[in-house]
C-alpha cells in the first residue's frame, strides 16, 4: 500500500474541480485514508459518491466527519473478508512468479550440464528429486503472503485470527487517583503549549550512537567502586553514621559496614550464599553475610547497603541492623504556576505492536485511532517497533530490509496523528532487531523526517529522564522488573515484590541496579556512569515489563507498567495518566502531580 500524502489527495481532489484549501482537512482526509486502509484515489472517488447523493455537499472538516461515520465505517466492517478479486488476483500474481522461476531453473540446470565442476566441489545427487525447487524459489515461495512486504497494513499479510477475535476492548483494567468523572482528552491548544525536554539538557544526555563492545575489568571495577562511596555516602549523612568500620578487621564490639551485596557463587542468590564487597576505603575485601538476625530484609545483587554487627573473627559479619539506600529529592520549579492551567493527558505504550503470529500491524493502527479519538497532548512510545523475538524475524520471512519496517511504521503513526498534533516521543528498546542493543540504548534516527513532522517527535535514548510542562517522567524500556524480581530475596517485608523493586531502584537511585546484569543486556558501564543514574526522584517512572500491569505509588513516586501493547497473538493494554505541575505547598507537604492513571486494554 502506497503511502498516502495531503499532496496526493489534493491532486486527485483537483481532477474533479474540488477546491480544498483549509490543511487541517487534507490532514483528515489523511488520518482517515490510513485508518481505514484506503488509498488517495479510492478515498476520491468514494467522498465524490457521498456529496453527490447529498446535493453537493462541500468538503469541510465537519462533513468529513459525518462521511466517516455513514460511509468508511461500514465500509471497513465490510471489508472483514477479503475479496474474492483480490484473492484471485494475489494467485495469480504468484503462478506468474512460479513459471518465470521455472524457467529460470531450467536454465541454470542447462548450463551446469555443460560446465565442469570445481576441483573442491560436491558432486551432485544421483538421484533425482520428485519436485526440483532451488533454495531461491522455496525461499519466496514458503509463504505466499510474504511476496507484499508485511510492514504495509495491506491484506497480503495474513491478520492474526486470535487479536481481531479479542474481547474487552477498551476495558480498564487498573485505576489510580480521581477517575470518576474525568475527562480523558488533551487541551484545548494541542502539542504547541507542551514544553518537552530531556532533563539533563542536550549537552549531558545521550544523543547518538557510540563505540562500545570494548571495555576494560578495571575501568567496570572503578565505576562500581564510586557507586558503592556515593550511595555508602549517603547512608553514612542520612542515618548519622560516624564512619564505616574496615570490613574484614576482627572487632569485639558492635560494627557498622557499607558495600555492595553480591553472591558467593554464579548461581542465585539466597540467605546464605549473600556476601557484602566493600569499597577501597574500607578494605576492598568480600565477607560472608549471616542473615538469620534480621527480622526483615529485602537484597538483590548489586545493592549498596550499610549493615550493623558483630565481625569478631573477621571472616564473618553477623548483621543486626539493615540500613537501606535513601531516594534523591524531587523536581522542584522556580517557574510559578498559572492559575488556570489545564491538566495534561499523556499515552504510554509499549512495543510490541504485532501480534506473535503475523506481521501485521493491526495492534498499531488500534493505537492511532485510540490516539485519534481521545486526542492526548503527549504520547510516550516504547519500543520494540521492529521485535528480534518475533517469530518471523528470527527466521528472516521478510522482503524489507528492518530498516525500511520501522521508517513504514513510524511514518505511519506520525502521519496517522498529524490531524490531533500531539507531541510523540519514541525510545528504544534492546529488542528493536535493527538497532543497537547496548545499555545504555542510543536514540533512533530518523533523517527522513520532514520538518514539520520532526517539530513533533522526540528522540530519546534508554533510559532517560522527561521534563515535561514542570512534571519529570523517569522512562526505561528495559524490563529491570523481571530482572530483578529473578534475583531479589526477601524475609518479613509484608510488602509485594513489585513495590520492593520500585523502592530499589529509587533508593539505588538508578535505572537498572542490578549486577551482574542478566545475559541478554550488554551493559557499557562508563555510558552507564553517566546516562543510566537517575538525577533525581522522577514525577512519575514509566517501567514497561512482561509481568502484570499496575500502577503504584513508591515513596511518592508513581509507578506505572502500562503492560505490552501486544501479549503473544492477543491484545495487550496501554496507559494513560492525567499530569498537572503542583503548585508549591504551604504545609511542606508535596502533592503528586499524578492527578489520575488508568491502564486500558486495546
Amino acid at each position: 500500500m502506497a503511502l498516502v500524502t495531503g499532496e496526493s489527495l489534493k491532486s486527485e481532489l483537483d481532477m474533479f474541480d474540488i477546491c480544498c484549501q483549509d490543511d487541517s482537512v487534507l490532514d483528515k482526509m489523511v488520518e482517515q485514508c490510513i485508518c481505514n486502509r484506503i488509498q488517495a484515489d479510492e478515498m476520491v472517488l468514494e467522498w465524490v459518491a457521498y456529496s453527490t447523493t447529498k446535493m453537493g455537499l462541500k468538503l469541510t472538516a465537519d462533513t468529513l466527519e459525518l462521511f466517516d461515520h455513514e460511509v468508511l465505517n461500514k465500509k471497513s466492517k465490510s471489508k472483514k473478508n477479503p475479496r474474492k478479486e483480490e484473492t484471485h488476483n494475489r494467485t495469480r500474481d504468484i503462478l506468474l512468479l512460479q513459471d518465470l522461476l521455472k524457467v529460470e531453473e531450467e536454465e541454470e540446470n542447462l548450463l551446469d550440464a555443460y560446465s565442469t565442476p570445481a576441483k573442491g566441489s560436491q558432486k551432485r545427487a544421483l538421484t533425482t528429486p520428485e519436485h526440483p525447487q532451488s533454495k531461491r524459489s522455496a525461499a519466496l515461495l514458503s509463504s505466499p503472503s510474504l511476496l507484499l512486504s508485511p510492514a504495509s497494513f495491506s491484506p497480503s499479510a495474513t491478520p492474526s485470527q486470535k487479536y481481531s477475535q479479542r474481547g474487552a476492548k477498551g476495558e480498564v483494567v487498573v485505576s489510580f487517583g480521581v477517575v470518576q468523572g474525568t475527562r480523558w482528552a488533551g487541551r484545548k491548544t494541542q502539542g504547541d503549549g507542551v514544553q518537552l525536554e530531556l532533563l539533563e539538557g542536550p549537552e549531558d544526555s545521550l544523543r547518538c550512537s557510540y563505540k562500545y563492545m570494548f571495555q576494560r575489568l578495571r575501568d567496570v571495577r572503578n565505576v562500581l567502586t564510586e557507586k558503592i562511596e556515593e550511595l555508602g555516602d549517603g547512608l553514612r549523612s542520612h542515618f548519622n553514621i560516624e564512619e564505616f568500620a574496615p570490613i574484614s578487621l576482627p572487632a569485639q564490639d558492635s560494627i557498622t559496614v557499607s558495600g555492595q551485596v553480591c553472591c558467593d557463587s554464579n548461581g542465585k542468590l539466597n540467605a546464605h550464599s549473600v556476601l557484602l564487597e566493600a569499597g577501597p576505603e574500607q578494605g576492598g575485601q568480600q565477607v560472608p553475610v549471616d542473615l538469620s538476625e534480621l527480622k526483615e530484609y529485602s537484597l538483590f545483587p548489586g545493592q549498596v547497603v550499610a549493615l550493623e554487627g558483630m565481625n569478631t573473627t573477621g571472616r564473618k559479619l553477623m548483621a543486626t541492623k539493615l540500613y537501606e539506600g535513601v531516594p534523591l529529592p524531587f523536581y522542584s520549579s522556580e517557574v510559578k504556576m498559572e492559575m488556570e492551567e489545564e491538566p495534561m493527558n499523556v499515552l504510554v505504550a509499549c512495543g510490541p505492536y504485532t501480534p506473535s503470529d503475523s506481521l501485521t500491524f493491526d495492534p498499531l493502527l488500534d493505537l492511532i485511532n485510540v490516539i485519534v479519538k481521545d486526542r492526548p497532548d503527549v504520547c510516550l512510545l516504547l519500543g520494540p517497533f521492529v521485535d528480534s523475538k518475533h517469530e518471523q524475524i528470527e527466521k528472516a520471512r521478510v522482503t524489507e530490509t528492518f530498516e525500511a519496517i520501522f521508517s513504514r511504521c513510524i511514518e505511519s503513526i506520525v502521519d496517522g496523528t498529524k490531524s490531533v498534533g500531539c507531541r510523540l516521543v519514541f525510545v528504544p528498546s534492546q529488542r528493536d532487531v535493527h538497532h543497537h542493543f547496548i545499555y545504555p540504548q542510543p536514540p533512533f534516527t530518523l533523517p527522513n523526517l520532514s520538518k514539520d513532522q520532526a517539530q513533533r517527535v522526540t528522540l530519546v535514548p534508554d533510559p532517560c529522564t522527561l521534563l515535561i510542562d514542570g512534571v519529570t517522567l523517569g522512562l526505561t524500556s528495559t524490563d529491570i522488573l523481571f530482572h530483578m524480581g529473578a534475583e531479589e530475596i526477601s524475609c518479613g517485608t509484608g510488602s509485594d515484590r513489585f513495590s520492593r523493586i520500585l523502592k530499589h531502584m529509587l533508593t539505588q537511585r538508578s535505572y537498572y541496579p542490578l549486577y551482574p546484569p542478566v545475559e541478554e543486556v550488554n551493559m557499557d558501564y562508563e555510558k552507564f556512569q553517566s546516562f543510566g543514574q537517575m538525577p533525581l526522584t522522577p514525577d512519575v517512572l514509566i517501567i514497561p515489563s512482561e509481568l502484570r500491569y499496575f500502577v503504584k505509588d513508591v515513596v511518592g513516586c508513581v509507578c506505572v507498567n502500562p503492560g505490552r501493547l501486544t501479549k503473544g497473538q492477543v491484545g495487550g493494554t496501554y496507559g494513560r495518566l492525567l499530569i498537572q505541575r503542583s503548585a508549591a505547598p504551604e504545609d511542606g507537604r508535596r502533592a503528586s502531580p499524578c492527578l489520575a492513571a488508568q491502564v486500558v486494554k486495546i
